[in-house]
């Protein structure tokens, strides 16, 4: 789960497992799998730092693969 914060300042959670798309419109909005949106205040760039991070804590991604990810987005 990653925390994020509506435009009204609220705090949520949200399965990142679920998130297909991440998006700047240029409001940040999060696409889940069933289709759902949500506009929040982090940047695009928050948001995927904070996916990636979860993704590595329960071990689903490694080290290697992260920094390997990054170096092919710069």
């Amino acid at each position: 789960m990653i925390s994020v914060t509506k435009l009204n300042g609220k705090s949520f959670s949200i399965n990142s497992i679920f998130i297909e798309t991440v998006e700047a419109f240029p409001d940040t909005t999060i696409t889940l799998t069933n289709g759902r949106k949500y506009v929040v205040k982090e940047s695009e760039a928050e948001v995927n730092n904070m996916i990636k991070e979860f993704y590595q804590s329960v071990g689903l991604l490694g080290g290697r693969v992260l920094e390997e990810r990054d170096h092919e987005e710069q």
